[in-house]
């Protein structure tokens, strides 16, 4: 990938695909501005060098049209606060109007388009609306890893129709640290999964086994890997239907050399609330009708221990229930065994991410990823077509 930090922006039209696509409240406001703050180094690169800066992002999942509810105009509003001037709001990402905020744009403007998603077309990766994004701009930034794995009019469609395309800081970023990971390890090279489903990442699970050389498997996914191998976890969610690809997977992983961990003990509850009666339990004693909730205490121990010995780790899913208080110390123990491991480190995923700022370890690991489906896509094997695009 060119980067952005290779071609001259002084004087241009420089559109930026961002990913503000932020958490709010019910009313209107951001709840957690980090996907912004993420995207500062370079607004201020672009705009120490004089670029017009057209930003460009989606919110949420709008139907047909225009929703009030999933305007950009209340981002445009705080990243104006964090920068300390004026963010230029346009109502619409395409159209005359548009064109003709642009045009008057001067040096060192930023101008936030509206929501991409408003217009159907750029899910599609319609080629006319590709071509209406391109005509904004002199230079195309993309700065949206998170949504680098999706092929659409401003993340693959507009770069065919732009004079130069070139990775943002952000993606150039996430790739190091993807490739840090994976293509050039210090080994041991360990995988700690979490999680609800084993569905959401068995591709990822199958590619990962050629790839690392420990894996640790906790959160409700494991109970799927615990009933292939004929462990009942009572009421706790398992996918039925995925015990023999669980059990083709732990074969894999022997036949390969891949040390693979599952929980020796659990919290389990007699319900899925955090008022409800907790106890820990061996792997063959969970009560009828009861449900595993966290990895219990002899598992984090050796959790952490293979931690320990680690030298590059991709953390990607909690290990229970962190949600609720009573049942995140499993998570809690694994995230700070991975902070204070002498290694590189990652965490990947919107659930892991939150659990690691829960858990008080964000600072202390390597790197957090801001796109949980573009890293996942990764870990698949798979090529993101935001950069490929870029190629």
């Amino acid at each position: 990938m060119k980067s952005v930090r290779d071609v001259k922006v002084e004087g241009k039209q420089v559109f930026v695909r961002v990913d503000y696509n932020l958490p709010m409240d019910a009313h209107g406001r951001i709840t957690d501005d980090n996907r912004i703050r993420q995207t500062l180094d370079l607004i201020h690169h672009l705009k120490e060098r004089q670029a017009k800066i057209i930003l460009a992002s989606h919110l949420g999942r709008p139907g047909a049209g225009y929703d009030e509810r999933l305007s950009l105009a209340p981002v445009a509003g705080h990243l104006s606060e964090l920068l300390g001037q004026p963010v230029l709001f346009a109502k619409d990402c395409i159209g005359k109007a548009v064109q003709s905020q642009v045009g008057k744009m001067q040096n060192g403007d930023i101008l936030m388009l509206e929501n991409l998603r408003f217009h159907d077309q750029e899910k599609s990766n319609d080629a006319g609306f590709a071509k209406e994004l391109a005509r904004l701009c002199d230079v195309y930034v993309n700065n949206a890893f998170a949504v680098s794995h999706r092929d659409q009019a401003s993340v693959t469609g507009m770069v065919a129709h732009v004079p130069v395309a070139v990775a943002g800081f952000l993606l150039e970023k996430e790739m190091n640290a993807y490739a840090d990971a994976f293509k050039n390890p210090k080994r041991p090279l360990m995988a700690v999964i979490g999680g609800a489903k084993v569905s959401s990442k068995l591709v990822a699970l199958e590619n990962l086994i050629n790839l690392v050389d420990q894996i640790l498997i906790g959160g409700a996914m494991a109970n799927t890997f615990l009933l292939s191998r004929g462990i009942d976890t009572k009421d706790s969610l398992v996918e039925n239907d995925l015990t023999n690809t669980a059990g083709k997977i732990l074969q894999k992983a022997t036949e390969k050399g891949v040390h693979l961990m599952l929980p020796q003990d659990l919290i389990v509850a007699d319900a899925f609330a955090q008022t409800a009666k907790k106890k820990t339990v061996a792997l063959d004693a969970v009560p009828d009708g009861w449900m595993a909730m966290d990895i219990g205490p002899k598992t984090i121990e050796q959790f952490s221990q293979a931690v320990a010995g680690a030298k590059t780790i991709v953390w990607n899913g909690p290990m229970g229930v962190f949600e609720m208080p009573p049942f995140m110390a499993g998570t809690c123990a694994v995230a700070r065994a991975i902070a204070g491991a002498d290694a590189f480190s990652v965490v990947s995923g919107g659930d892991t991410g939150l659990a690691a700022k829960k858990c008080g370890v964000v600072d202390q690991v390597s790197y957090v990823s801001t796109g949980g489906g573009a890293f996942l896509h990764l870990m698949e094997g798979k090529q993101l077509p935001g950069v490929t695009a870029l190629g």
